[in-house]
């Protein structure tokens, strides 16, 4: 019987020895970004690590290896996957996978549709690649131009109906107050809202400015939880005073929980100045949404990284502006609270963002242009640990 070499003899012999070598780790290593998700109150360099589709752990300098996929996102900037909770979602020409290329890996359609034809949205959404929910218009056929001026297709009882037959997709009502929808029918589209909505325990998002109604009028009917979009619309009936003051009962329907929201949009919804003196009062948005529709992706709105570099260029940081896009907007609603979010054990939808520096033009809703030095770009996105296409 030959005798056993020992480790000295196979050396001398030139015998390559096995070496074990450890299965990597994780699935995918997000490296070297700057990682923001304030609801962790984190904003440092680190990688994120990635296993089963969940975050498994965020540390600087995980082992080279230790992933079986990497992502360099050295010099970029590492989120949650971020959150829009006003879109459009009902046109075929938007399909949801056209947002979470910017980004966007949950979005709410803001009242597309209503009671009749809702549920065409809902089979959108039960295809979208990414997170979709939907606020039902409090108009039966949803958004129509001017879907609430014959007051009669506020239909309370449709809509509750509809909400309950679908449940796990529809998580709150919608009723747009501007005078093109609703005319003089405000206050009372905004009642019929309420009575579909108090007992199924669900928000209502209130589209203003320009309403027959002054703005105080509107906020006493919200109840907290309640949001309002278009918050930086201008006179008539916005939220400032005739001196530029943020008006007392907008802070006290802030005080008693009621939320407001950005919302962007093409069509007489913000201008730079009232933004200006709202922020300088330190009156700064719960959330900031896109209020995105396909003729946006071709006018002002673009995509929902540009709609947030609007107030990189208002002056806010970078790091408060991505918390209105992932945790703050993940909390406004129930049913995305598991979402806006890089703790470990969430699902991992995250998105990459390089923040440019170079000279950009953005625009309000009145095109009036500013120039800015920074915008975000979405470099890479992830949806369950899965990259999707990213920057379409």
């Amino acid at each position: 019987m030959h005798e056993m070499l020992t480790r000295r003899q196979l050396l001398l012999a030139g015998a390559a020895i096995p070496v074990a070598t450890a299965a990597p780790k994780y699935d995918l290593i997000v490296r070297g970004g700057r990682v923001i998700d304030l609801s962790q109150k984190i904003d440092r360099v680190a990688d994120v690590a990635i296993l089963g589709g969940k975050i498994a752990a965020i540390r600087p300098k995980i082992v080279a290896g230790a992933g079986t996929q990497v992502i360099d996102a050295r010099g970029k900037l590492v989120t949650p996957g971020l959150i829009d909770i006003h879109t459009h979602l009902s046109d075929p020409k938007l399909p949801p996978a056209t947002l979470a290329a910017d980004g966007v890996t949950t979005a709410v359609d803001g009242g597309s549709t209503g009671a009749d034809n809702v549920d065409q949205l809902v089979k959108i959404a039960q295809g979208a690649p990414n997170h979709v929910r939907i606020l039902i218009n409090i108009s039966r056929g949803g958004v129509s131009g001017n879907e609430l001026v014959d007051i009669s297709k506020a239909d309370a009882a449709a809509a509750r109906a509809a909400i309950e037959r679908n449940r796990e997709w529809v998580i709150g009502i919608k009723a747009r107050l501007s005078r093109s929808a609703a005319g003089e029918n405000d206050v009372e589209a905004l009642r019929r809202a309420r009575a579909a909505a108090d007992p199924l325990k669900v928000p209502i998002m209130v589209h203003v400015g320009n309403t027959a109604s002054p703005l105080p009028v509107l906020l006493a009917l919200l109840r907290p939880g309640d949001i309002v979009t278009h918050m930086y619309a201008p006179a008539p009936h916005g939220m400032l005073d005739d001196n530029g003051r943020v008006l007392p009962e907008v802070r006290e329907a802030r005080r008693r929980g009621v939320l407001f929201d950005f919302g962007s949009g093409r069509t007489e919804h913000w201008t730079w100045d009232v933004a200006e003196r709202a922020l300088a009062q330190d009156f700064t948005p719960d959330t900031i949404s896109s209020d995105s529709t396909f003729d946006g992706r071709t006018n002002q709105v673009f995509n929902f990284p540009n709609v947030l570099s609007n107030f990189l260029t208002l002056g806010m940081p970078v790091e408060q502006v991505i918390a209105r896009a992932t945790g703050n907007a993940a909390r406004v609603f129930p049913e995305l609270r598991s979402y806006g979010t890089l703790r470990v054990g969430a699902a991992a939808d995250l998105a990459v963002l390089e923040l440019r520096e170079g000279d950009f033009e953005f625009v309000d809703n009145y095109k009036t242009k500013r120039p800015g030095r920074r915008k975000l770009f979405a470099a890479a996105v992830l949806l369950g640990g899965k990259q999707v296409p990213a920057g379409r």
